[in-house]
């Protein structure tokens, strides 16, 4: 499990010592942040993004019980999975939990083993979540585009003067952009050349196309290579301008990493070459 793929976990609880317990517990295949209090948690979860939240009941202030609602009752927390962990053992104390929305309940002292099973299921259980979510978002986003080209391709193939090809590629280009900004977490992700250049290639294969980033050994090119046309080979070599709306998506997004990056075309199918080659610089 490498670092840049480790679960997130949140751990909240107003006694230091429980705190690093469970840091001591979990730190081992886990990133581990903490909160003290329940509005410290709140913001964490904001800012932190974490992947399950272990959380204490009894502390001063917001207690585990309404963080867990608070958390439960926003679209954009919901599902990610909260465990409990407190002294209180009644049955009623279970249902309160559970009235809140926590997904298990753990008494303290807590048993490591049974912590990690219990943090390992409910992670499982979310990791297939999100990629459902992931397949939702990708089909949503591939309906959408389509829908765009099937209205305005046709005109690009029609013998139309080439400044008002322009002004449609324009208008895809725009539609195209704000599908795309919906649907991938540019926040979550480290916007270099090679994260652009994977984001790149991820739409055009979400459209038909096979496009894949190419290791050069040059750190300051990122190079995306497509071997079969998301318009249509044949459309595009009937009418190259579609390779303008490729190049045309990859500088919107390359527009929204922090470094200013160029995206300049080297071959182009559409042009009636092998491949379509975009370095991203």
């Amino acid at each position: 499990m490498t670092e840049e793929t480790r679960p997130k976990i949140l751990v909240v609880d107003d006694e230091p010592m429980n705190v690093d317990l469970l840091e001591a517990y979990l730190s081992i295949d886990y990133d581990v942040v903490t909160a003290s209090s329940g509005e410290d948690a709140i913001e964490e979860v904001k800012t932190r993004k974490p992947d399950l939240i272990l959380l204490d009941i009894m502390m001063p202030g917001m207690d585990g019980y309404e963080v867990s609602k608070r958390l439960k009752s926003d679209p954009d927390t919901q599902f990610i999975p909260i465990i409990l962990v407190t002294a209180l053992s009644e049955v009623s104390d279970r249902i309160k939990g559970s009235d809140a929305g926590s997904d298990e309940f753990l008494t303290k002292p807590v048993n490591k083993e049974e912590l990690m099973s219990r943090v390992k299921a409910l992670l499982r259980t979310k990791s297939l979540h999100d990629d459902l979510l992931t397949e939702r978002d990708m089909l949503d986003m591939q309906n959408r585009i389509r829908s765009i080209l099937t209205a305005m391709i046709p005109a690009l193939l029609q013998p139309l003067p080439p400044e008002q090809k322009k002004v449609l590629i324009h208008q895809m280009t725009d539609m195209v952009e704000k599908i795309i900004v919906d649907i991938y977490p540019f926040d979550a992700v480290k916007l270099d050349r090679t994260s652009i250049g994977e984001i790149c290639a991820s739409v055009m294969n979400q459209l038909g196309g096979s496009f894949a980033v190419e290791e050069t050994g040059d750190a300051d090119v990122c190079t995306i290579k497509g071997t079969v046309c998301p318009w249509g080979a044949g459309e595009a070599r009937r009418n190259p301008i579609l390779c303008n709306l490729t190049r045309g998506i990859f500088a919107r997004i390359a527009a929204r990493a922090p470094d200013d990056l160029e995206v300049e075309v080297q071959t182009t199918i559409g042009n009636g070459d092998e491949a379509c080659i975009f370095e991203i610089r």
